[in-house]
């Protein structure tokens, strides 16, 4: 589980680390990296001990299901979450700081995601990973539960 969130946090540093660029800000990077390690790790070790390990000796899914689960919180919570975070605290940092021009008024997100696209392509690496780390930290909890019961 500990393994699970730590490859969250890794994708947060990633994205981060690709929207900064992106966004050219060089302002604040403490704050960001910090932020952008700690929320992934804690909300997806969070999230997978509620809706997978309880939710399994508790007996109210099935083993199979956990695998299916545990991947699923692997994309919501250690790909999605990481992403949009980083892109929203750089894309703000960015025009608080003007170190891109500013977007035209009220298309705030199409102006960030055209500047960003081409690192919006390099999140399918993190994606590829969580997916792997969600499957094997599914069997593991599985192989974890059938021994102990």
């Amino acid at each position: 589980m500990a393994t699970f969130g730590t490859t969250a946090g890794f994708s947060g540093i990633f994205s981060n680390f690709l929207f900064r660029r992106c966004f050219k800000v060089k302002h604040d990077a403490l704050k960001t990296y910090a932020s952008l390690a700690t929320l992934p790790f804690l909300s997806t070790v969070v999230t997978d001990k509620l809706f997978v390990i309880d939710a399994l000796y508790s007996d109210n899914i099935s083993k199979e299901n956990c695998v299916f689960r545990s991947s699923l919180i692997g994309i919501v919570c250690g790909v999605f979450y990481p992403s949009s975070l980083a892109f929203t605290k750089n894309g703000r940092l960015a025009t608080k700081y003007h170190t891109v021009p500013l977007p035209p008024k009220g298309r705030v997100l199409i102006h960030w995601m055209t500047l960003c696209q081409t690192q919006m392509k390099l999140i399918a690496i993190p994606l590829v990973f969580q997916i792997m780390f969600g499957i094997l930290n599914g069997y593991t909890i599985m192989q974890v539960f059938e021994r102990d019961t």
